[in-house]
Parts: structure tokens; C-alpha cells; sequence
């Protein structure tokens, strides 16, 4: 599902309400009754937390296991207060957070008969990266390579270091290597 720019910013408002109601009150809000009915496809979503261009929290759902509208209240909630990167948001800090919210593809496992030819299947700045190794699993959206200014070896590398391997574990069995495509919307203040 292609969602519009108005979407994005509709789901973003979603986010941020959810992280004010969260801080102020520890109480989830529910959809809300305006919702239009396709944001409850269920969709994998991230939501990033950036407090003077700097990441403040980022979570989510790699995987569509829930309708998009509650993965982007729970990913924005545990942006605020869940990942274990960053202290817990405090409602002083919201107004310098910008949100951005990232609507993903159901990732696809990447098949190669050699790993030498993982790069070969990836586009920068289009496709994110999932790579697992029994338990361990790590994710990097596809704005991460862009941003970072990283080849197609960097991002293998870096997504296996966020999943707690070595950098060249991509060249090893039994690791595997997914790849999905986001929508990114960035919050219009």
C-alpha cells in the first residue's frame, strides 16, 4: 500500500499525541475514531525520535503484526521510553523532537548462491537490511545508508554489528539477509 503525504503526517500526529498522553498520564491511547479504515492494513512501521538532528529513540515493527495505526502508537511509545540506547523521554524534550515515521515493505529473504553477491541484490537508498543469526537479529532502515554516507559492504557490515555479530558475518552460513523498502515521512512542524 502506497500511503499519501497527508497519511504520514496523520500518522504522525497519531505518534506524537501517543508519546504526550504516555509521558504525562502512562495512558495508551487507542485508534482514533476518525481513523480511515485502510490504516488498520496490517503494515511494519518504524518510528525515529531526532532531537536536534539527533537520534532520540528509534523502534518498531520489522514484521506487518498488527494494523499499522496501533504498531505506530506502540512504536512511538517505546520510542519514548523503551529503547535502551537513550533515557526515557522527558515532556520538557517534545518540543524539540521531530518525528519521522518509516512505513515498511514485508521484508524479503535475499537469495545468493555466493555471499559475495549480497551486494549485488541491494540498492542504497531504497532497500533496509535485516540480518539474523539464530536469535540474533538487527535492523538498519534504508535512510540509515544515506545518511551515513555507507556503500552496500558498510550496510551488511553495520546491520550485522547492530544484530550483535561481526561485521563479516554476512559471508557465513547460517546467517540470513532480508531486505524491505520504507516510506519515509518526516514531521512537518
Amino acid at each position: 500500500m502506497v500511503l499519501t503525504e497527508e497519511d504520514g503526517q496523520y500518522l504522525i500526529d497519531v505518534a506524537r499525541e501517543a508519546i504526550e498522553l504516555y509521558l504525562d498520564n502512562r495512558i495508551k491511547i487507542g485508534a482514533p475514531k476518525d481513523c480511515p479504515k485502510y490504516l488498520f492494513e496490517k503494515l511494519g512501521v518504524f518510528v525515529t525520535l531526532n532531537k536536534n538532528n539527533n537520534l532520540r529513540g528509534c523502534i518498531g515493527y520489522s514484521e506487518p503484526v498488527m494494523p499499522l495505526i496501533e504498531a505506530t502508537i506502540n512504536s512511538a511509545i517505546s520510542a519514548a521510553v523503551s529503547d535502551y540506547r537513550f533515557p526515557i523521554l522527558k515532556t520538557s524534550e517534545l518540543s524539540d523532537i521531530r518525528i519521522e515515521l518509516t512505513v515498511l515493505t514485508k521484508p524479503e529473504l535475499i537469495e545468493v548462491d555466493n555471499p559475495h553477491d549480497y551486494p549485488n541484490k541491494i540498492t542504497i537508498g531504497e532497500d533496509g537490511l535485516i540480518v539474523e543469526e539464530g536469535y540474533s537479529k538487527g535492523l538498519l532502515l534504508p535512510q540509515v545508508a544515506t545518511e551515513n554516507d555507507m556503500d552496500k559492504e558498510e550496510f551488511l557490515s553495520h546491520t550485522c554489528l547492530k544484530a550483535g555479530l561481526s561485521p563479516n558475518a554476512w559471508f557465513s552460513e547460517p546467517v540470513e539477509i532480508y531486505k524491505f523498502q520504507g516510506q519515509i515521512f518526516d514531521e512537518i512542524i
